[in-house]
């Protein structure tokens, strides 16, 4: 949560002294932010240039209606989609993705992805392993998994002054473990990501500015401006260490609120993108909460731009027990709009060597449509889809049997899929093994060894 507004014993501004320098929703534990700074800069690695935006799909999407279409399969397998073709010869993917068949030449699509747990949770998206839950549990150190964005946090700090490596889009969600931004675990708190969405969104205030009025740019600028001049006349700056005022820097600066402010980007950019948040189209009542919002894949690319190391967001909802085929015609459009947008732009921009795009959901969906036109969970498999990262797209990696009920060739543990986005920020598994809250030797994964085919 930050809070800047009047309290007791402010600034000439109205700013509370105390309320200015302690921001805990910022930290996720209570700590200050010169803390949280202090605690990266401890790392004292080089900063490194590469970036991971992480799209998850909560409730997990049916594979075999996305990119694994199975048009010679009984039609209670099949579906009512067709596959349509792809600007890469012989890879099909269903045809509410047009657009991302257009630039499949970017995308590379893993099919035969195994070994995720039977659990409506982003933790294992996010972890690269297990939540301590049965009936599969996962060896838990002490303190708990570290989240993606953590551990970059961790190792590479902070790559731009002023700006937090870890970013979380997540939205709330009717499920917590699907709005889960991303745990910290043996890291501690000063590992978590910052959220300018979620719990603490309202809770956002610069002089009064909220985070929903982020657009009227001229307001908040000169509520900076004023900030920074009246701080620099209470003569605090020279009394403080480097981190404390770091930490003034991240407050005063412009660069993730002017990330944040879409209305900065160039319109026919942004007209790419699309606009709106996405609802269930069957249970599309005005008061049912959003799962997603186009624009966070624009923020996304905005906030890598500006210096975040890992931003993770969430899209859509696809616990499809019923209506699977009425919810994909709605959802997937969007879906295909916001991952295509991104990937374009990453490209156009030069940017597709450094960030990393994975897309994908907790686990796969029943070959099986069941009697209310709908598919069940499925964990035997599931398809993912991964850009940019310099990796090497262009392909399909691994395939599924017949009727999409298991792994047939090249079966790819998802914690490998995991092993591939560290590599391509940086980060050697084998020589990266951390201390947990107990002091033992933990290594980040047990799959070291990224997906040849993508990075080899």
């Amino acid at each position: 949560m930050l809070t800047l507004h009047g309290q007791p014993n402010s600034l000439c501004d109205g700013i509370s002294r105390r309320g200015f320098l302690r921001i805990g929703g910022l930290a996720m534990g209570g700590l200050s932010l010169s803390q949280l700074l202090q605690a990266e800069a401890q790392t004292g690695s080089r900063p490194s240039q590469k970036s991971i935006i992480m799209v998850f799909l909560p409730g997990g999407p049916p594979h075999m209606d996305s990119f694994d279409p199975k048009s010679e399969a009984p039609s209670e397998i099949r579906g009512e989609f067709e596959p349509i073709e792809t600007n890469v010869p012989g890879i099909q993917i269903c045809e509410l993705f047009p657009r991302m068949a257009a630039i499949m030449d970017k995308l590379a699509i893993v099919r035969s992805i195994v070994g995720v747990p039977n659990d409506h949770a982003a933790f294992h998206c996010l972890t690269g392993r297990r939540r301590n839950l049965a009936p599969q549990p996962g060896p838990q150190p002490s303190g708990g998994w570290p989240s993606l964005g953590s551990v970059v946090s961790k190792i590479h700090g902070p790559r731009e002054a002023g700006v937090p490596p870890f970013v979380s889009l997540t939205p709330k969600m009717r499920l917590d473990t699907w709005e889960d931004p991303g745990s910290p675990g043996f890291l501690g708190p000063a590992y978590a990501p910052f959220r300018p969405t979620g719990p603490g969104f309202d809770d956002m205030v610069l002089k009064g500015i909220t985070t929903d009025r982020l657009r009227d740019r001229r307001k908040l600028l000169a509520s900076l401006d004023q900030f920074r001049r009246d701080v620099d006349a209470s003569g605090m700056m020279a009394g403080m260490d480097k981190f404390t005022q770091q930490a003034m820097g991240v407050l005063s600066s412009t660069k993730i609120v002017e990330a944040l402010d879409v209305s900065r980007e160039d319109p026919k950019v942004r007209a790419k993108y699309g606009s709106g948040r996405v609802r269930l189209a069957a249970e599309s009542k005005d008061d049912y909460p959003s799962t997603g919002d186009l624009e966070h894949f624009l923020i996304a690319r905005r906030l890598v731009e500006a210096g975040v190391r890992c931003v993770t967001m969430t899209f859509g909802k696809y616990d499809w027990h019923s209506v699977n085929f009425r919810e994909a015609r709605y959802t997937f459009p969007l879906l295909d709009l916001g991952v295509a947008a991104l990937v374009t732009d990453l490209h156009e921009r030069g940017l597709d060597k450094d960030v990393t795009v994975v897309v994908w959901g907790e686990f796969g969906r029943t070959p099986q449509v069941n009697r209310n036109g709908g598919r069940d969970h499925w964990p035997n498999v599931m398809s993912a889809v991964l850009a940019g990262g310099g990796m090497r797209t262009g392909q399909v990696i691994g395939s599924t049997d017949r009727l999409g009920d298991s792994a047939k060739d090249r079966p790819i543990h998802f914690e490998e899929v995991f092993a591939t986005l560290y590599h391509n920020v940086g980060i050697d598994l084998e020589k990266t093994i951390l201390p947990d809250l107990s002091g033992r030797p933990t290594p980040l994964l047990d799959f070291r060894e990224p997906v040849r085919e993508l990075v080899g």
